[in-house]
C-alpha cells in the first residue's frame, strides 16, 4: 500500500537524523499502526543504516544476530561472542561510521530477558521502536529509569487520520468510507489487507470472522503485550467492547466491588484503549455521570460483532450470515459517524465558519424541565459566548429534517447551561445529506 499520511512524524524524524551530534528517538504504539514502515520510509536510500528486529530468544542469541546484521556495515563485526550488551555497542560506538543509525524494532522484548540494557543504551542508542506501549512509555518517560529524557525525539503513533481513506478507498462512495473507517479505524495494515480482497465485506467474512483469518484473534495479538498477566483489565476491557459503559454495571458482571475497577480502567485509559466521557460541561475528575468507549474502531466492531459468533467456525459461509450483521451494523454505524462529527469538530470549523469549536462532547441529563434529554454534539466557541448544538444522523427526508431541527432547538433553549451563552447555533449532522441544510460527510473529508 501507499505510504500514507505521517507527514509530521517523517518531518521530525528526518530533522534528528540530520543533526550533527548522535542522540536517540524512540517511535512506538499499539500493533498494525505502521512503525517499521515510517521507519522505512523515513530510513530510505541510507546505507548506513542496521536494523534489527528483536524477539523473545534469549539475549545471547539476540547478541549474535544483531552483530550478524551490524556485520553489513562494519566487516568482522561478528566474528567475536560478546558476552554482554556494554561490550557490543561500545565496539559499536568506536567502529560505526559517523551518521550510521542502529534501529531496535521490538525493544521491549530485549528488555525483558535484558533489564540492564537501557543502562547501556543510555549512551549510546540511536533509534528504538516497540509494540508494548506500557513498556515503552515506562522506559523513556518514567523519572527512574536511564533512558528518561535521553531521547530527543518521542513519537507515539495514532491512527492515520480519517481524510486519508479518501486516497485509499477512492472507488468507495462517502458512506462507503465511512463503512470502512467503523471496521478497520485507521490502522494501515488494515487497510492494506482490504484493499488486496474483493470490498470491505468480503474482507470481514475472510479475515475477522473465518477461523484461518488473519485478524481472527486479533485483540489477543494487539494486546498481548500491554496487557499481558492483567486479566481483570482484559475482562473489562471485552465488557466495554460488548457495551457494558458504567462501572457499576462492569462490577456486576464481574462480581467485583465497583472500587475494585479503578486501577484496571485507569491502565486502559493510559493505553488509550478506553475512553472515559461525561457530560459536556461537567467537571472530569468529579462527575459520577461517566461513560467508558473503545477508542479503536477495530477492537470495537470485533468485541461487538466477531466476539459473539467466535465459537461458530462456520458463521458466514451461508450469504444470509453476512446479511444478518447489516440491520445492526446501521445502528453501529450511526455512533460510529457521531464520534467523527465530534472529532472532525476539533480539526476543521463548520462549513461557512472560520474558527474551530472547542470541547465538543456528548450531553446528556435532566433539562431545565427536569425531563431526561441526550444530546449527540455540544461545543463551544473559542471566545466562550457561543454554544453549538447538534445532531447527528445517517440520513434523513427533507421532512424529516425539519422535524428533527425543530426539536433540536426546542431541547437545545432547555439545556442547563443554556442561559450563560450569548449566541446558540443548531446543526444537523447528516451522513448522507440531502436538498436540505445539513453538514454531511464531505465535511470530515
Amino acid at each position: 500500500m501507499k505510504f500514507l499520511d505521517r507527514i509530521d512524524e517523517s518531518r521530525r524524524l528526518k530533522k534528528f537524523l540530520s543533526m550533527s551530534e548522535g542522540g536517540a528517538a524512540c517511535v512506538y504504539g499499539r500493533r498494525r499502526i505502521g512503525k517499521s514502515r515510517l521507519l522505512e520510509e523515513v530510513l530510505s536510500g541510507r546505507e548506513d543504516v542496521i536494523s534489527y528486529c528483536a524477539d523473545r530468544s534469549e539475549a545471547a542469541l539476540q547478541r549474535a544476530r544483531m552483530a550478524t546484521d551490524a556485520a553489513k556495515l562494519l566487516a568482522g563485526f561478528a566474528d567475536v561472542e560478546y558476552s554482554d550488551w556494554r561490550t557490543f555497542f561500545e565496539r559499536w560506538q568506536r567502529e560505526a561510521p559517523r551518521g550510521s543509525v542502529f534501529v531496535i524494532d521490538e525493544l521491549p522484548y530485549l528488555v525483558e530477558k535484558s533489564p540492564e540494557l537501557p543502562s547501556v543504551l543510555q549512551k549510546i542508542a540511536d533509534g528504538l521502536a516497540g509494540s508494548s506501549q506500557r513498556m515503552m512509555q515506562g522506559l523513556v518517560m518514567d523519572e527512574s529509569e536511564p533512558l528518561y529524557g535521553r531521547c530527543r525525539v518521542i513519537l507515539r503513533l495514532g491512527p492515520i487520520g480519517y481524510p486519508w481513506l479518501k486516497e485509499a478507498f477512492p472507488g468507495e462512495s462517502p458512506l462507503g468510507r465511512l463503512e470502512h473507517h467503523a471496521v478497520w479505524g485507521g490502522v494501515p495494515r488494515y487497510w492494506e489487507v482490504c484493499q488486496r480482497e474483493d470490498g470491505l465485506w468480503d474482507t470481514v467474512r475472510d479475515e475477522i470472522f473465518s477461523p484461518n483469518g488473519l485478524f481472527h484473534e486479533e485483540p489477543a495479538y494487539v494486546l498481548k503485550d500491554d496487557l499481558d498477566g492483567a486479566a481483570q483489565a482484559s475482562s473489562v476491557l471485552s465488557l466495554i467492547g460488548q457495551g457494558v459503559s458504567r462501572p457499576s454495571e462492569m462490577a456486576a458482571r464481574l462480581q467485583v466491588p465497583q472500587t475494585a475497577l479503578g486501577r484496571p480502567l485507569g491502565k486502559l485509559v493510559e493505553l488509550g484503549l478506553v475512553a472515559r466521557e461525561v457530560p459536556f460541561g461537567a467537571d472530569v475528575k468529579g462527575c459520577k455521570k461517566s461513560y467508558y468507549r473503545l477508542c479503536d474502531p477495530f477492537l470495537r466492531f470485533w468485541y461487538a460483532f466477531a466476539l459473539p459468533r467466535y465459537s461458530d467456525p462456520h458463521f458466514g459461509e451461508s450469504p444470509s450470515d453476512m446479511k444478518s450483521l447489516r440491520l445492526p451494523f446501521r445502528a453501529f454505524l450511526g455512533q460510529v459517524w457521531e464520534e467523527l462529527v465530534r472529532d472532525t469538530l476539533l480539526r476543521k470549523p463548520l462549513p461557512g465558519g472560520t474558527c474551530r469549536w472547542r470541547n465538543p462532547a456528548r450531553w446528556w441529563g435532566a433539562g431545565s424541565g427536569r425531563e431526561p434529554m441526550e444530546i449527540d454534539v455540544v461545543a463551544e466557541s473559542p471566545s466562550g459566548d457561543a454554544l453549538l448544538v447538534g445532531e447527528a444522523k445517517l440520513a434523513l427526508t427533507a421532512d424529516e429534517a425539519r422535524h428533527e431541527l425543530a426539536e433540536l432547538k426546542a431541547k437545545a433553549r432547555l439545556l442547563p447551561f443554556a442561559a450563560k451563552y450569548r449566541r446558540m447555533e443548531t446543526r444537523l449532522f447528516v451522513a448522507e445529506g440531502g436538498d436540505f441544510d445539513c453538514v454531511d460527510l464531505s465535511w470530515c473529508e
